[in-house]
């Protein structure tokens, strides 16, 4: 049977560039060479689209083991998306000579690449693609929106009040009356913990606010929620299965950007989370109920937090979670009997059961 080719598509012009890279270099080590061939396309920070040559593929990505200084290699060749029959073209170089691929994995994090932007314009390739489809990733990006809809589900989420730029900024006390003190300022439209803060005064307030403003046009600020940090996997379209749920135990002052990617301390991860068993099994529905509340299909994680007395809150939806080898999504169910690269291979098909399904709807009406 021949090999499906993969078109594994990394970086992005977000400020989580660097951890897709990550990602992506781990997805490309691990894929089952006996079922699929991968190629490399790259979306550099100025938005340009790279695929891997010969010259260049073993070190497409540079400084690969090094958080801080992981990039990119310019040198590849331009890359183009083009309908084809049978899938797509990647690239069509000076001689006609086409590569083409079968089915495209999206690695991509934050803002133009996990909000629904890329997966719309896959579509309109007529590729499958691996990964959430456009409205679950859209949804799943606007930490806003998605709060207002698992709310409108009756799925308890911390409080929380969006703002947009340009509007007046409220005062403090108004704030601290509807979210209490401490509590965090953050991205609307931003994953990785970038660009968030936890105010403990006043003056935080007005200087974390606007450091949020850097990264998106809307910001929430939201309640601090004292408890465990829990997280769960989720895998499938239709009928999707979960995880057990694991523990992030933060060694910083919350899971920072830093916590999660540069220290290698910043955190320890508990995987399964110690829990009573009717408590693993409340979470397990609730992930489920939260995947299909915000149209999510093909893999998701869901952030919790527990109180002390045991209530369970949403924290959020990751639609394309941080996806190395040792991250949480992978590492929960490896410790259920899934490897790395079974996954990935369940995530390939899972992207052509979807595409068939869809391709089976009717397109005129006439």
């Amino acid at each position: 049977m021949a090999r499906k080719r993969v078109g594994i598509l990394f970086g992005g012009c977000s400020a989580e560039h660097e951890i897709s890279l990550q990602s992506a270099k781990n997805v490309f080590d691990a894929i089952d060479r006996d079922r699929y061939e991968p190629v490399l396309i790259g979306i550099d920070k100025n938005g340009r689209w790279l695929l891997e040559n010969s010259e260049c593929r073993d070190d497409f990505i540079l400084n690969a083991d090094d958080p801080k200084k992981i990039h990119l290699n310019p040198n590849g060749n331009p890359a183009v998306l083009l309908p084809a029959s049978g899938g797509v073209f990647a690239h069509i170089d000076e001689a006609g000579k086409k590569t083409q691929v079968d089915v495209i994995f999206p690695i991509l994090h934050g803002p133009q690449g996990e909000d629904g932007s890329v997966q719309g314009l896959l579509r309109l390739a007529n590729v499958p693609f691996a990964g959430v489809s456009v409205l679950g990733s859209a949804v799943g990006m606007d930490k806003d929106v998605m709060k207002r809809l698992l709310r409108e589900a009756g799925i308890p989420t911390p409080k929380h009040i969006a703002l947009r730029s340009g509007e007046a900024l409220p005062d403090f006390e108004t704030i601290v009356k509807v979210v209490g003190l401490p509590h965090f300022i953050k991205p609307a439209n931003m994953g990785s913990s970038i660009g968030v803060n936890k105010v403990h005064d006043e003056t935080e307030y007005t200087r974390f606010t606007r450091d949020a403003f850097l990264y998106d046009t809307k910001i929430i600020i939201e309640e601090y929620i004292e408890g465990r940090e829990l997280e769960c996997s989720v895998l499938g379209n239709d009928n999707p299965v979960t995880s057990l749920p694991g523990e992030i135990k933060p060694r910083h002052e919350f899971y920072s950007y830093d916590a999660k990617y540069i220290d290698e301390k910043g955190a320890s991860l508990e995987i399964p989370a110690s829990l009573p068993e009717d408590k693993t099994e409340e979470i397990r529905e609730l992930a489920v109920k939260t995947y299909k509340t915000l149209c999510a299909d093909g893999l998701s994680r869901i952030d919790f937090f527990m109180r002390e007395g045991g209530e369970l809150l949403v924290n959020e939806i990751n639609t394309m979670p941080g996806f190395t080898k040792i991250s949480m999504y992978p590492k929960l169910f490896e410790e259920r009997g899934l490897s790395y690269s079974d996954l990935i291979g369940q995530l390939i098909e899972l992207a052509f059961e979807r595409y068939e399904k869809e391709r089976r709807l009717k397109t005129d009406y006439l």
